[in-house]
């Protein structure tokens, strides 16, 4: 998360330079929330975080939240999208059968208008359903919400880093299993360190 917060905002915000006016709104939002996100992350990442940090951090969540609504489309399920695809099957199956029973009163311009405006109007349905259903409730957004109180009450949580068992796992594990037969290998790496 470190080196990607180094650059996802810069590439973000290039990416998204040259917006038109419709999608103005949409990518200030969205590099406003990658923002507030890599932000947080990297005052999270501080040694020794004061009150003023903490007050930070608490703004990039709160920040994040306001904002996150504008990727909600891109955390559809597979069992969303099929019930969204449903969804869509069945409207354009009533709107077939109305459209049908007027088909004899309109004339070929009236149709690809209403065909048109069917679309337009499924299509918002779909829309609505995702935003609806999608959220970003998981553990890994959700703890962010209490990082700070947790330093307020338990001081700074770098004692609390999964480095450490990952450099214990590459030193004793991985090299033990290297210079093990690799049969028993397990018995041989816990003799290897006293065990």
């Amino acid at each position: 998360m470190h080196n990607l917060g180094h650059c996802i905002s810069a590439v973000l915000a290039f990416a998204l330079r040259n917006p038109d006016s419709s999608q103005y709104h949409d990518l200030k939002s969205a590099l406003k929330c990658v923002s507030a996100l890599v932000d947080f992350s990297l005052m999270a990442q501080y040694c020794s975080p004061t009150s003023y940090t903490l007050v930070y951090m608490e703004w990039y969540v709160q920040t994040f939240h306001q904002t996150k609504h504008i990727f909600l489309e891109f955390r559809t399920s597979k069992t969303m999208c099929a019930e969204a695809n449903c969804q869509d099957r069945d409207l354009r199956e009533l709107m077939a059968n109305h459209h049908a029973n007027e088909a004899y009163h309109n004339t070929a311009a009236k149709g690809r208008l209403q065909v048109d405006q069917e679309r337009l109007e499924r299509g918002n349905q779909r829309a609505d359903l995702i935003r609806r259903e999608n959220y970003f409730n998981f553990i890994k957004m959700h703890y962010r919400s209490h990082f700070a109180s947790h330093v307020r009450h338990f001081g700074s949580l770098s004692m609390y880093s999964t480095e450490i068992g990952e450099l214990v796992h590459k030193e004793q594990i991985k090299d033990g299993y290297r210079r093990s037969n690799k049969n028993e290998a397990g018995r041989q790496i816990l003799s290897q360190y006293g065990c």
